[in-house]
């Protein structure tokens, strides 16, 4: 049996393998032939019956072929989004739009005025392509932007408060994943932590009766990936402002998720914008460009002229600063800003949070009835859910949502969402009490045919088709 093997030559000289080698390389193709020969070798010597031994050497080109693939295939991959998390960390956060793609593909395609004037033919500066743009809408004196949030507040503290004391409410000292914490985050941008009032309930006088001579600076967490609910008490903006000037001192707020526009009228709980801080008197707002705002991942910094100008010409900067791609993208995304009426349609998360749930359900029916026509063998139902924004924003709201619910009959849960995540074109599903849930609000109606493809495959490979 053994000597029936093939050897690798001989297995590179056949069609199919020239083929692999043209598409994927002589050397590649080499390394998982050799690979897979031994495999093979070594489980015909535990093979109990010459049948076995049969499918092995039956399978061995197939399993090339599959390998040769997989091994090839592009490790960071498109997914289909069917966790109903618009947000999701994981998944990457903020879609784009097409036209914030292409400001990317412009960007990246070949060269570009990136810190170059057009008009005077002389070197200019990567900010000048957002901050007007930025300043526009929300309000502020000047902007700047560097790569993410945590960036951007670790930045604002080293800049105005290095060896000085920033006063936070306990409330406030936060952790907001992947181990950001704001006490870890001042002590390396070289301010001193000095805490004001108690976990659930701060108020002015305990900031007044924190500030000493080393006071640097007042900062204001907004709290968007938890509540604090039944007896609490914060002290407003308006008041730390007034504190501020009383002291001397700028008030900073780090606002997390940055939303510009006004969600109420979507039926969801008030979100501070990152305007009404900057007209509230805040002297720094920083957020995020990727959560809510619907952007790059970038940390975006706003508010007085004088201290943003202390913070662009802080030496760590130039490590923090946009690339490129991000910032054609930041400014494609500050244009659709600019006409409000189109921007809930040209901003991916926007257009997800508003879709209404008839047209959800309407999507979940037409999959199902295409699952059905071709002989789906189990339960499948299209049912009322809910979908939350994630990312950390908007904790404890919901959205409502429609799922279609699958439950194949010849395998679990847990193997069908593991056989979907490993389709050409991956989609992440939920599984719930051994079924399994396709979220309709995070799917993009230019996906459905893609999905019921997916669908379709991994069905049919565990013969539920």
């Amino acid at each position: 049996m053994l000597r029936r093997i093939p050897g690798v030559d001989t297995l590179l000289q056949e069609p199919d393998t020239v083929t692999l080698c043209l598409q994927y390389g002589r050397q590649s193709v080499i390394a998982v032939i050799r690979e897979e020969v031994k495999r093979v070798r070594k489980e015909i010597l535990n093979c109990k019956t010459q049948e076995e031994g049969e499918a092995l050497l039956m399978e061995l080109r197939r399993q090339i072929h599959i390998r040769t693939e997989k091994e090839n295939r592009a490790s960071f991959r498109r997914v289909i989004n069917a966790t109903g998390i618009l947000l999701h960390t994981n998944l990457g956060r903020a879609p784009l739009g097409r036209r914030q793609m292409e400001a990317a593909y412009q960007a990246m395609a070949g060269y570009g005025n990136l810190e170059y004037e057009l008009e005077e033919g002389k070197r200019g500066k990567r900010q000048n392509h957002y901050q007007k743009l930025i300043c526009q809408v929300t309000g502020a004196e000047a902007s700047v932007a560097v790569n993410n949030n945590a960036a951007a507040v670790t930045l604002i503290l080293s800049a105005l408060a290095r060896n000085r004391e920033v006063i936070i409410s306990r409330g406030e000292l936060v952790e907001i994943g992947g181990h950001f914490r704001i006490p870890e985050v001042m002590e390396e941008s070289g301010s001193v932590l000095r805490e004001a009032g108690c976990t659930n309930r701060t108020r002015i006088d305990d900031y007044r009766k924190a500030v000493t001579e080393n006071t640097g600076a007042f900062l204001k967490v907004h709290t968007s990936n938890y509540k604090i609910i039944g007896f609490t008490e914060s002290p407003s903006v308006e008041e730390l402002v007034e504190a501020g000037k009383e002291y001397h001192v700028p008030v900073i707020v780090d606002l997390g998720s940055g939303v510009l526009v006004n969600l109420e009228k979507l039926g969801l709980s008030h979100e501070p914008t990152v305007q009404e801080m900057l007209k509230k008197g805040a002297d720094i707002v920083c957020f995020s460009g990727d959560k809510l705002l619907g952007g790059p991942q970038a940390g975006i910094i706003t508010g007085k002229k004088k201290y943003i100008e202390i913070i662009e010409n802080h030496p760590m900067m130039r490590a923090l600063r946009l690339d490129k791609c991000t910032t054609a993208v930041l400014e494609a995304t500050f244009r659709e800003y600019l006409k409000e009426e189109t921007v809930w349609e040209n901003i991916p998360v926007l257009k997800m949070i508003r879709r209404q749930t008839e047209e959800l359900k309407s999507q979940a029916e037409e999959i199902k009835a295409e699952l059905l026509k071709d002989g789906f063998e189990g339960k499948i139902q299209v049912r009322e859910d809910i979908a939350m924004v994630g990312g950390g924003s908007l904790p404890g709201e919901t959205l409502s949502d429609v799922s279609l619910s699958v439950k194949p009959e010849k395998e679990s849960a847990g193997v069908f969402a593991a056989r979907l995540r490993q389709q050409k074109n991956p989609v992440i599903s939920q599984v719930k009490k051994e079924e399994v849930l396709l979220h309709m609000r995070t799917i993009f109606s230019e996906e459905k045919e893609m999905l019921i493809e997916m669908l379709k495959e991994a069905l049919l490979s565990g013969g539920c088709l």
